[in-house]
């Protein structure tokens, strides 16, 4: 019978940048296999997945990432990597939902690597009908469109609901969110994503390469702009009297900056309202709820391309094009 050596109980593999700078910066290699404390778990990674976050942390752009307390001249944390989905290896002395040998899904910072630790609140127990895949493909996404759609949007049943950017990893997980609240949903995607917006609950579409969806005379209740490109006088157009358009993110920095000073001002003289919806903010009872999404069938995971865990920077640079069909998975192990 085989035993693991002494360097592979202590070190583990992870994806480690030392400096900004495009995914060329980023190197495998051997590093501290993590130690939880009392109130951590050790969840020994089966697979994460790439986010938007990860590039722009890694090239520190915009410079506004760096004054978030990211590190001004080098990153203050060398890992990447928020998704996470494995199974529980160890777990501290205050630990009390988990065990183990559980396999979890949720969120941890460092997850492009074989162990990372994570906090019981960041963790649910995968849903048992998917894959480990599946699951590290929802956690940021699904957070992302879940909170935009219900807390900023205060999404309601049998509104007309257009997603910006549907064929994307929020976008996908937007739709069919959206379906499961009871609204009649539009999807914007390129011309080759058509049928899988429309396979994933779309009941319109529109193929922007084709058609301006602010100016085809239709109007919305809710907007979820994933794609953060459009202009605010372009999205009170699109709404309907009363209507609220909600961004996840933004292009550029002109475009924020127009989104917070106009947005706020068509906001105030009209009832028409245009608002980003900041961060997603992690957390246990939409982890659970994201669960329960996928085992009930509501929402299922749209994955565009896996890569090994020494492919991270393709990965991410394929990610970075903006061309993403869903989610973009790295696998471990």
């Amino acid at each position: 019978m085989s035993h693991p050596s002494i360097f592979e109980e202590k070190f583990m593999k992870a994806i480690i940048y030392q400096k900004y700078g495009s995914p060329d910066v980023l190197e495998l290699k051997d590093v501290e296999k993590p130690i939880p404390s009392d109130d951590e778990v050790l969840v020994k990674v089966h697979a994460t997945a790439a986010n938007p976050l990860d590039w722009h942390l890694l090239r520190g752009k915009p410079f506004l990432v760096r004054l978030m307390g990211f590190g001004l001249l080098k990153p203050k944390n060398p890992m990447l990597g928020a998704d996470i989905a494995g199974r529980i290896e160890a777990v501290g002395k205050n630990i009390i939902q988990f065990k183990s040998g559980d396999e979890v899904f949720g969120t941890a910072r460092g997850g492009f690597a074989e162990y990372v630790c994570a906090r019981e609140k960041s963790l649910a127990l995968k849903p048992h009908n998917i894959s480990f895949e599946e699951a590290a493909s929802a956690p940021v996404a699904a957070f992302t469109a879940l909170q935009g759609l219900r807390d900023t949007g205060q999404i309601k049943s049998g509104q007309k609901v257009l997603i910006n950017g549907a064929s994307g990893g929020v976008g996908t997980f937007a739709v069919q969110m959206a379906k499961s609240f009871g609204a009649v949903v539009t999807g914007v995607c390129s011309t080759r994503n058509l049928d899988m917006v429309r396979s994933i609950g779309a009941d319109h579409v529109i193929d922007y390469t084709q058609a301006d969806f602010t100016k085809n005379g239709q109007r919305y209740d809710l907007i979820f702009d994933v794609a953060a490109n459009r202009s605010v006088l372009d999205y009170k157009r699109a709404l309907s009297p009363g209507g609220k358009c909600v961004t996840a993110g933004f292009s550029t920095l002109f475009h924020m900056f127009q989104e917070v000073f106009l947005g706020f001002l068509v906001s105030k003289l009209g009832s028409r309202k245009i608002t980003g919806m900041g961060m997603a903010r992690p957390n246990k009872n939409d982890l659970v709820i994201i669960k329960e999404l996928f085992e009930s069938g509501q929402v299922r995971s749209v994955i565009d391309r896996r890569y090994p865990l020494s492919e991270t920077a393709e990965a991410i640079r394929y990610l970075e094009q903006g061309h993403a069909r869903g989610k973009v998975v790295i696998t471990i192990g």
